[in-house]
């Protein structure tokens, strides 16, 4: 069987990440590429589309001309639910990148849709995908961590702020770093405790280096007129069990502690992170121990294993998903509540007081 797939948005994250994955998967076939430039559609059509495949502006036109499966929105976040719900009303199932929406609201609404048409919903979190998350989440589930009663989400960058696209506006995205990378590391660390009820938020977000002219970048100096978000967000997470989480976030932070898309976990029976690799630490017959879990098979001469790809493996889990009609590793009500607590982070810090979620 094959699965006939659009894709909503042909700018970095499609070429980088989406359309690399999905042209390595047999049941699929590229057949449609929207995007507002014309020009970038087309290329993309051409490196990655199927003989017949079309090329639009408007996603409308596409989702009412295009017999789809399924589409891969990958559009700045203000146009994340509008689009996933179109796509749903119209009979596809939808891919959609992370954060899920700019607005808890606006996830409510696809989690609504996704219910109301029966399609699938998924959100981008192939961070979910890597060999240390799949190992240490099923050691989780197993209770070998006992209780995890704590946990840090991870996301500094020390200067990495991205100047192309959209994303510095906050109108389009709804913020900075926070919603930007913070989201993985958020959705990482309440996956593995496995709790997604939260109680209340604390949160602060700092725009204490964006005005720099000429600053020392990865990519390159940002113009300090169009940075219009945050460079860093700090938040404190309680949830309705009791359990503390803290969130750290940013693109620009004079830190050498910078760790991207990690967590670190401590519970009543052992603890992990992810700082150096996989570690494990606890106490055995009352001597402490540490544990460094190596993921990778090694020990041939020249052949070091399958490569860690968490896109590829991202794209083909949620393509089974549907051949197979299971659900999602990333189920939309878990991603809901990370924009949940995304949302009230950024409230908290406007008003300078907690938010407490429905109890």
């Amino acid at each position: 069987m094959s699965l006939k797939v659009g894709i909503i948005g042909c700018g970095g994250i499609a070429e980088g990440k989406h359309l690399p994955a999905l042209a390595k998967i047999q049941e699929v076939e590229l057949v449609a590429f929207c995007d507002l430039i014309k020009e970038r559609a087309e290329k993309n059509c051409e490196k990655y589309g199927s003989e017949t495949a079309q090329v639009f502006t408007d996603y409308n036109e596409m989702l009412a001309f295009s017999d789809l499966d399924l589409v891969h929105v990958l559009t700045p976040n203000n146009s994340h639910a509008p689009i996933s719900v179109a796509a749903m009303e119209a009979g596809c199932h939808v891919m959609c990148e992370k954060p899920m929406a700019k607005t808890a609201a606006q996830a409510k609404e696809m989690v609504a849709a996704a219910k109301k048409t029966g399609k699938k919903l998924t959100i981008g979190y192939q961070n979910r995908f890597r060999k240390d998350a799949q190992y240490l989440q099923e050691i989780c589930t197993e209770g070998e961590l006992g209780e995890i009663y704590f946990g840090k989400a991870h996301a500094i960058r020390r200067r990495a702020v991205p100047t192309w696209g959209v994303f510095l506006d906050e109108k389009a995205q709804g913020g900075g770093p926070l919603i930007d990378i913070g989201t993985h590391a958020l959705d990482l660390t309440l996956w593995m405790m496995d709790n997604y009820e939260p109680k209340f938020v604390v949160g602060t977000a700092y725009r204490k280096l964006a005005e720099l002219e000429n600053a020392a970048n990865a990519w390159g100096a940002w113009d300090p007129q169009k940075y219009k978000v945050e460079d860093s967000a700090f938040g404190f997470i309680t949830m309705k069990n009791g359990a503390t989480i803290f969130l750290e976030a940013s693109w620009a932070l004079n830190s050498l502690d910078v760790k991207e898309a990690k967590t670190t976990l401590c519970g009543t029976k052992a603890g992990a992170d992810m700082n150096d690799g996989l570690t494990i630490n606890g106490e055995d017959h009352s001597t402490l121990y540490e544990k460094k879990i190596e993921l990778e098979p090694g020990g041939v001469d020249f052949y070091n294993g399958a490569a860690d790809d968490p896109a590829y493996n991202e794209a083909r889990a949620w393509i089974d998903a549907i051949l197979n009609d299971t659900a999602p590793l990333v189920k939309p009500e878990q991603a809901l509540v990370v924009t949940e607590i995304l949302e009230a982070m950024y409230e908290s810090s406007a008003t300078g007081e907690p938010v407490y979620f429905e109890q």
